[in-house]
């Protein structure tokens, strides 16, 4: 672990979140000019910050999404605490998945995004389903996330 006091965070930067819990981790991957700071949060809580995170970096994360992390950084929501090579597993940029609900509450039809282009798809596949949501979250929601376990496949 790389341990870091900045507080202006770069991509590889790993973030302490305080949950009710106990303390969660999310590792800083891309940044996107118009969505911002992409995150991949990784799996648990901790009572105490682990001495390393490369155990956690080769796990699947919990959950993918994007977050305004500088403002976060400075209002000291959450807080910089190493920085750690992005596993090749997150090097490229991910696609996500978007829709709109329909007045008769059913979503679609289905867009796929990869950072740069959108295409529709209509409906999803099981592989397509399991795409992070497009959508940029509050440190509330980011939380309520973290707490319930939530992952990509239980949007919509």
């Amino acid at each position: 672990m790389t341990p870091t006091t900045r507080s202006r965070p770069q991509p590889g930067d790993i973030i302490e979140i305080s949950t009710p819990e106990g303390l969660a981790f999310a590792q800083f991957t891309h940044k996107h000019a118009q969505y911002g700071a992409l995150l991949n949060v990784l799996p648990g809580t901790f009572a105490k910050r682990p001495d390393s995170f490369e155990s956690l970096l080769i796990e699947e994360p919990q959950f993918t999404t994007f977050f305004p992390l500088g403002a976060a950084c400075a209002r000291g929501v959450v807080r910089i605490v190493a920085s750690e090579q992005i596993p090749a597993s997150a090097a490229a940029f991910p696609t996500f998945r978007t829709a709109a609900k329909g007045k008769d509450g059913a979503w679609g039809p289905w867009w796929l995004w990869n950072g740069e282009r959108e295409w529709q798809v209509g409906t999803l596949s099981s592989e397509m389903a399991a795409l992070p949501p497009r959508g940029i979250v509050n440190d509330t929601l980011l939380i309520e996330r973290i707490r319930a376990g939530w992952r990509h496949e239980h949007w919509a």
